[in-house]
């Protein structure tokens, strides 16, 4: 059986195809760079991005046969507002990232609605706004799903799944329905909003693809590089190092905090199938591969990612020096979004390779707040970590995250794990794999690395403190 898995990432659209038996057999990726046109803002193109899953499908297609299914995957909360009739985006895609709407959170926050700016919400009513503030056109709201669902029905089918719309903030809080308080506080009508479908299961036919595959798999992108690497049962836990550092971690049942834990973590559905959501909760690291970007395009000290390793390994350590990697603020344990980026500790002896070293190790440290917060908040200890994500390629910096997590690591196989878990979720629904176990267990870890020193959390922790609230205004918003 051949599955074809389209994987939009916040750089990157990816078409795949997978086989069970023998992994990815043909894949074809299409640059999409994201654009900043102001500090915070993230846009991108989705009339180019549809373009880029389809021509990058068809080329895959055509290299592997026949296609029995279609898996998706994508960047969470990143929000399109398109036009029902003409299917026309009706302004640019906003990312994830954006904070344009950190105000409009604050104001809603005073009425009593709470919505973080990372997720679709307020995004969605931004767009909508600035084309049609008297809501009089007829409208469709979405995530990246469910932009690649209607490109692929050819406008037949408006939907989403569990794990994408527990990401737009206009759910209840068990996610069983729309929350018209913030509907109505928003303005956003109901029916522009998609229909809410399972996570593994045939939502409908890929018209625009030759031969119209059923799409059979929808999971968010941490979703699905959880099940990509085998994490089906609580206690399971993985990170993925993409431009932001996501830790999710299996659960046996709903966290008991609402919205957000002592620890800074959030409940989020890890998949549905059959209308059952099984569930986990999710630290958020807001910049990760953000940091090594940085230095490559901004400061110029690297030629590309890999030379990050090149680069730190002519030092044994980074001499002292230290980085916190807020360039977008902190998200988990602290959620503070007027944390800034810091490096200190730097002498007239320290060169290029102190500072990737730092760069690379305050990533890794992050990540080890990330994990403790995790084990607070669900009160289990995280034996060892999967890790994928571009970074995962990175020696230097697995070996900084065994240390400062102090956990052995697993290195996926598949360095976009994401691809994986969309085709798992895709075959489960057509009988590729009989269930989750047998999902399980074909996990193998290409490398596995152990902690071969210890790190000084406490001086971590004074570091982290010394970046937090550089904006205090900004600080002072809670979500």
């Amino acid at each position: 059986m051949n599955l074809l898995v389209i994987d939009v990432g916040t750089s990157s659209v990816r078409a795949a195809v997978v086989n069970p038996d023998q992994g990815v057999v043909a894949s074809h990726s299409t640059e999409l760079l994201p654009q900043s046109p102001a500090p915070g803002l993230v846009e991108f193109d989705a009339r180019a991005m549809a373009a880029a899953a389809l021509s990058s499908s068809q080329r895959v297609m055509a290299e592997s046969g026949p296609i029995e299914g279609v898996g998706l995957t994508n960047q969470r909360a990143s929000t399109i507002v398109w036009d029902r009739v003409s299917g026309e985006p009706v302004g640019p895609g906003i990312g994830w990232q954006d904070l344009r709407t950190v105000i409009d959170c604050l104001t809603l926050a005073g009425s009593g609605i709470r919505l973080a700016p990372n997720l679709s919400a307020t995004k969605a009513a931004h767009l909508w706004d600035q084309v049609d503030p008297d809501r009089t056109r007829d409208l469709c709201v979405g995530t990246v799903d469910s932009w690649l669902i209607w490109t692929l029905t050819e406008g037949k089918v408006h939907a989403t799944d569990a794990t994408n719309v527990a990401l737009t903030g206009l759910r209840s809080g068990d996610q069983a329905s729309w929350d018209s308080a913030v509907l109505d506080a928003l303005r956003l009508p109901p029916e522009a909003l998609p229909s809410v479908v399972d996570s593994i299961g045939v939502v409908g036919h890929a018209t625009a693809l030759p031969g119209a595959p059923p799409i059979a798999g929808i999971l968010g992108d941490q979703q699905a590089s959880l099940l990509g690497q085998g994490c089906v049962a609580p206690g399971d836990a993985k990170i993925t190092f993409g431009t932001g550092g996501m830790l999710d971690l299996c659960l046996a049942e709903r966290p008991a905090f609402a919205t957000q834990g002592s620890g800074g973590t959030f409940p989020i559905v890890t998949r549905s199938t059959g209308g059952e959501r099984r569930w986990g909760l999710e630290a958020v690291m807001l910049a990760a591969g953000t940091n090594i970007e940085w230095l490559r395009d901004d400061l110029g000290i690297i030629a590309d990612a890999a030379d990050s390793h090149t680069v730190a390994s002519r030092c044994a350590s980074s001499d002292g020096v230290a980085y916190v990697p807020a360039l977008l603020g902190l998200g988990t344990p602290v959620w503070d979004y007027g944390a800034r980026g810091a490096l200190m500790g730097i002498t007239r002896g320290s060169g290029r390779p102190q500072i990737v070293r730092a760069v690379l190790e305050g990533v890794a440290n992050r990540a080890a707040d990330l994990v403790e917060a995790a084990e607070t908040d669900s009160a289990m200890s995280i034996g060892s970590l999967r890790v994928d994500g571009g970074m995962s390629d990175n020696p230097t910096f697995i070996q900084a995250l065994a240390n400062a997590t102090a956990r052995r690591i697993e290195v996926s196989p598949e360095r976009e794990a994401t691809t994986l878990g969309a085709a798992h979720a895709a075959g489960l629904a057509l009988g590729a794999w009989k269930d989750e176990s047998e999902v399980a267990s074909t996990w193998q870890p290409k490398v596995t690395v152990e902690p071969t020193s210890e790190v000084d959390r406490e001086r971590w922790a004074d570091t982290l403190r010394r970046a937090e609230r550089w904006f205090p205004d900004l600080s002072a918003i809670s979500f």
